[in-house]
């Protein structure tokens, strides 16, 4: 397990929604709901959307994502 410093937690919120990402050091792999980006978000354009902010700030590749997510819908 990933020491508690190492990593950061997060809640997000939207209506009936609610999204637990987890972000730690590593290879830049994406898992939600236990299945992979591509898998969950078949789109391309959903894909691109939302690995955008650790594009952004040059930290893609560096940290692996883990999601729960329950509620609402794919897009």
């Amino acid at each position: 397990m990933v020491a508690e410093a190492q990593r950061v937690q997060a809640v997000g919120r939207r209506k009936t929604a609610v999204a637990r990402v987890l972000l730690f050091p590593g290879m830049g792999e994406w898992s939600i709901n236990g299945r992979p980006l591509a898998e969950y978000f078949p789109r391309m354009s959903h894909q691109m959307r939302i690995e955008e902010p650790l594009q952004l700030t040059e930290m893609d590749g560096r940290f692996d994502v883990q999601i729960r997510v329950r509620g609402g819908g794919l897009t």
